[in-house]
C-alpha cells in the first residue's frame, strides 16, 4: 500500500476493506459488544458512553473492564445512573482500567444523571450544541463543558477529550459513531437521528493515523483535532454521507493486517 493509488484505486479498496470489516462478526473482539448486550435506548448510550471513555489500551482489558463496571451496575446503566443510592454508589468502589479510578467513575455517574434527570438525556445535549452552527466539533465542546458542570476533582477532567484544546477526542467521535451511524449491517446503532451521518469525525486512533498517512489520506504527524479534520475531509472524497464508515477500513487494515 502507498500514497501513489489514484483516487478510484483508493475507493476501491477503501471500500473493500469496509465491507470485510463492517460485519456483525467485528462486534466479537470490539468494545462495542458491550452496549450491544442491552435493548434499551438509555441502557445502549449509557453503556456505550463508558465503554468509550475506557476504550484506551488493550482491547481485552477495556471489554474485560466494561463488562466489570456494567456488572458493578447490575447490567441496568441507566436505572442504576439515575436511582442509585450513595450507598450503592459504594458498589463501584475498587474499578479502576489505567489511570480511570473509582473516584472518577462516581463522578462520571453524578454527571450522567445530572443530564438524564435536568438536560433530557445524553442525545439531547449533543444535539443542543450540534445545533447551534452545525458541527460536531461544537457537539463535543457543548457536551463537556455540560458533564463537568457536576462538582468534580480535577484530576477527571482529563478522561474528557477537550476539542478546544485541539484534542483529536477519538473516544468521543468513536461513540458518536456508535450512536449516529445507522448502516444496516448491525455494527453501529444508529439510535440518534438529530445528527446527520455526514457530520461525523473519524475516530483517529494510532492505527487509522498510520494507515491513512500510509495512503495520502494525512499529511499532519500529530493524531490531533486538525489531523482529524484533514483526514475526514479526505474521506468525504469517497461517500460524502457517510465519510466515517471507512473507519472499519483503516482501522481494520492497521490493527490485523500490519
Amino acid at each position: 500500500m502507498n500514497s501513489t493509488l489514484t483516487d478510484n484505486q483508493l475507493k476501491s479498496l477503501l471500500d473493500k476493506k469496509t465491507e470485510e470489516y463492517n460485519n456483525f462478526e467485528f462486534i466479537a473482539t470490539d468494545p462495542i459488544q458491550i452496549p450491544h448486550r442491552f435493548t434499551k435506548k438509555e441502557d445502549i448510550e449509557i453503556a456505550g458512553f463508558l465503554t468509550a471513555t475506557i476504550a484506551w489500551g488493550q482491547r481485552k482489558s477495556i471489554i474485560k473492564n466494561a463488562s466489570r463496571l456494567m456488572a458493578m451496575m447490575d447490567n441496568s446503566p441507566y436505572e442504576f445512573v439515575t436511582t442509585a443510592s450513595e450507598k450503592e454508589l459504594e458498589l463501584l468502589s475498587g474499578f479502576v482500567h489505567r489511570t480511570f479510578n473509582d473516584m472518577d467513575c462516581k463522578f462520571f455517574i453524578h454527571s450522567l444523571r445530572n443530564i438524564y434527570l435536568h438536560h433530557a438525556g445524553l442525545e439531547n445535549v449533543f444535539t443542543v450544541g450540534f445545533n447551534q452552527n452545525k458541527s460536531v466539533i461544537n457537539a463535543l465542546a457543548h457536551f463537556r463543558s455540560t458533564f463537568l458542570s457536576t462538582p468534580h476533582l480535577h484530576r477527571s477532567e482529563k478522561h474528557l477529550s477537550d476539542v478546544t484544546r485541539n484534542s483529536s477526542a477519538k473516544r468521543l467521535n468513536m461513540f458518536l459513531r456508535w450512536m449516529v451511524r445507522n448502516d444496516e449491517c448491525g455494527v453501529d446503532f444508529g439510535i440518534w437521528k438529530n445528527i446527520p451521518t455526514s457530520a461525523l469525525l473519524l475516530p483517529l486512533d494510532v492505527h487509522t493515523g498510520n494507515v491513512g498517512r500510509e495512503l495520502g489520506l494525512l499529511t499532519r504527524t500529530q493524531n490531533d483535532l486538525k489531523a482529524v479534520m484533514e483526514i475526514t475531509e479526505n474521506l468525504r472524497r469517497f461517500d460524502a454521507n457517510d465519510p466515517v464508515k471507512y473507519d472499519f477500513a483503516l482501522f481494520g487494515i492497521g490493527a490485523f493486517e500490519k
